[in-house]
């Protein structure tokens, strides 16, 4: 072992300079093929890190809007969540057994609509999330409906967040509305909104009214941040610009606005039948939504006639696209 490598990198050089071959026998391999299964591992590695730090940063936040807001104020959710709060009040039935015991029909469906991987992970991320509830001694907060309603709904949705972004679910609606999507045509979004309806309805029937209206609160405060922890706090903004400026407006993107860019070569035509075609650059960037307007003015200077569509970007990764500060974009 040389002196500047760590003892990590040098047991893993020597796990990966050999293999077996198919008769079983030790087979030396070339340094690409060995660098390039380091590089494989060490990305694997990572990931798998990651999908723990998410998963349990989700079971201990969902489990604290469980504990700490919901359970003591006789309040539910949607989903499946929803479901084993609903027969917990009406049954006395530990929640924690019926977070586990109502999720596996769903879990079974992921493994079958989806794959091993996501079906090992949502199964031992809802298993921590009942033993979490079961377990840990979250303090009650408060017994505000309003801020239970509220806060309860953000750790609730904060927890099932970090476990999406782990690769998992604790909640196995997001499967079932995958499967029915696929089935019927329908958004998943259209799919999860009806479940809820009819567990509020229940909520109403069996509780009251007005724990159905709290619910209902819960839903929305946890559905939003759920798209903040899974599509970030960023919103980013597709721009496609046509004009006849294309160099100056290419200029402008990347040396002043310090953006990236993508030029793409077309046609534009028109008149009644399309006539008169002419060549045109056509330029896509990527921007966030504080962005917009800064971009806007400065093509406007360029080219008053410049022909700009705008899209909404789910997410990003890699390129150009750079977190900013706000005094970035004054």
């Amino acid at each position: 072992m040389h002196e500047s490598e760590s003892m990590f990198e040098y047991i893993l050089d020597k796990f990966f300079h050999f293999r077996r071959d198919s008769n079983g026998n030790r087979k030396e391999r070339s340094r690409y093929v060995i660098a390039h299964d380091y590089f494989r591992f060490r990305i694997a590695l990572r990931q798998t890190l990651l999908s723990f730090v998410f998963i349990s940063l989700g079971v201990l936040s969902a489990g604290f809007g469980l504990r700490g807001f919901l359970l003591p104020n006789k309040f539910i959710d949607g989903g499946v969540t929803g479901i084993s709060l609903l027969v917990s009040l009406k049954t006395a039935i530990d929640v924690s057994i019926l977070i586990v015991v109502i999720n596996i029909p769903f879990l079974i469906l992921a493994y079958r609509q989806i794959d091993l991987k996501f079906f090992v992970k949502s199964i031992v991320a809802i298993i921590c999330l009942a033993l979490a509830v079961h377990y840990i001694p979250y303090p009650i907060v408060t017994n505000d409906k309003l801020l239970v309603s509220i806060f309860g709904g953000f750790f609730l949705g904060m927890g099932i967040g970090f476990a999406i972004r782990g690769g998992s679910v604790l909640d196995g609606t997001e499967v079932l509305a995958i499967y029915i999507g696929r089935k019927s045509g329908l958004s998943i979004g259209e799919i999860i909104f009806a479940f809820n309806i009819v567990i509020f309805s229940f909520a109403a029937f069996l509780i009251s009214i007005e724990v159905a209206l709290y619910s209902v609160l819960i839903y929305m405060a946890a559905s939003r941040t759920v798209d903040f922890i899974v599509e970030g706090v960023e919103e980013y903004t597709g721009v496609t610009i046509i004009s006849s400026h294309g160099e100056e407006i290419r200029r402008l993107i990347t040396e002043k606005l310090n953006m990236g860019v993508t030029i793409y070569s077309g046609k534009r035509g028109y008149g009644k039948n399309g006539h008169n075609l002419s060549e045109i650059e056509i330029l896509y960037t990527v921007i966030t939504r504080l962005e917009v307007n800064k971009l806007k003015v400065e093509i406007e200077h360029i080219d008053p006639h410049a022909f700009i569509i705008m899209n909404t970007v789910r997410d990003t990764k890699g390129g150009m696209i750079k977190k900013r500060t706000v005094k970035d974009f004054k």
